[in-house]
């Protein structure tokens, strides 16, 4: 294992455009596997884009009621964060409570709580009303204002390296890893919160590449409505349950290497909601990270 990080640590990243470097994957005649930036003979590409996707129709979904040819339009959020939501109505015939052919309602809905967004009712009484409905939802309060703070290291060990820093051209390019911090790691480490809140979602069964391209997480929603997310946890290892309240550094977890990882580390990034959008955004940590140039490899 400690082979395998130092050859994946070996590598600096070479910064061709502003696009996504390609990474190759080779295993040589003795098992052992490399990464490069140029192609090999008999090498695989390393596929990577943003797909840091967390799928919430169980938590936040859309009922209607229907009381005496009325119907009552209402958003469910099961989840321990407020969400912003956009409802769609698209096809609108014989119906009041909107207007036009299309109408989009946009509200944020509190924390484990349920809001009646529109009341639709037929113009005429003895025709049936007709319409489509497409909700869509994004993670947090968009009026949140992020406070400045620095981040306490959010491990516990090391020193460790800097291994992909904001704006990495290997996979920290899309909005929603831009800002992002990769710390190489050995499986195991044990992972502290690096500031109090609330545990909003966690994933905890994933074992190698998984289903998820985050791996095992946990997201924590801060009191300022930013959400600070560590990614690629051990299977099994994640400590706290959705809706536990921790402080500056309670255990969470142990770094991993799961989901589209290409080494074990931690990838620690900090994201608010900016507008029916989960963005990154920057920050700092408290103390100085052992830093060497940035690699082409260590994670998402």
């Amino acid at each position: 294992m400690l082979e395998r990080l130092l050859i994946l640590l070996a590598l600096t990243l070479v910064a061709q455009s502003a696009g996504a470097v390609t990474i190759y994957k080779f295993t040589d005649a003795d098992g052992v596997v490399s990464f490069t930036d140029r192609p090999t003979r008999g090498a695989s590409v390393v596929v990577f884009r943003d797909r840091m996707v967390e799928r919430f129709d169980r938590q936040v979904h859309l009922s209607i009621k229907r009381d005496k040819g009325a119907h009552s339009l209402y958003v469910r959020n099961d989840l321990y964060a407020p969400v912003e939501v956009e409802l769609k109505l698209s096809n609108l015939k014989n119906v009041l409570g909107v207007t036009g052919s299309s109408s989009m309602l946009r509200r944020t809905i509190a924390a484990r709580s349920t809001e009646r967004l529109v009341v639709l009712s037929p113009k005429v009484a003895s025709k049936a009303m007709n319409y489509a409905s497409m909700l869509t939802t994004a993670l947090g309060d968009p009026k949140g204002i992020a406070h400045a703070y620095k981040y306490p290291l959010p491990w516990i060990g090391g020193p460790f390296r800097l291994t992909q820093g904001p704006n990495g051209k290997y996979s920290h390019y899309g909005p929603k890893g831009r800002y992002a911090m990769d710390i190489a790691m050995p499986v195991g480490t044990p992972i502290i919160a690096a500031r109090a809140g609330t545990v909003v979602k966690i994933e905890n069964n994933q074992s190698g590449r998984g289903s998820n391209s985050s791996g095992n997480f946990v997201r924590i929603l801060h009191d300022d409505g930013t959400m600070g997310v560590y990614l690629h946890l051990m299977l099994g290892s994640v400590v706290v349950q959705e809706g536990q309240r921790v402080s500056v550094g309670n255990s969470l977890a142990r770094s991993g290497n799961t989901g589209n990882s290409t080494g074990p580390h931690l990838h620690f990034v900090v994201q608010r909601n900016t507008g029916l959008a989960l963005e990154s955004i920057p920050y700092e940590f408290a103390q100085p990270v052992q830093s060497l140039p940035n690699f082409a490899v260590g994670g998402n």
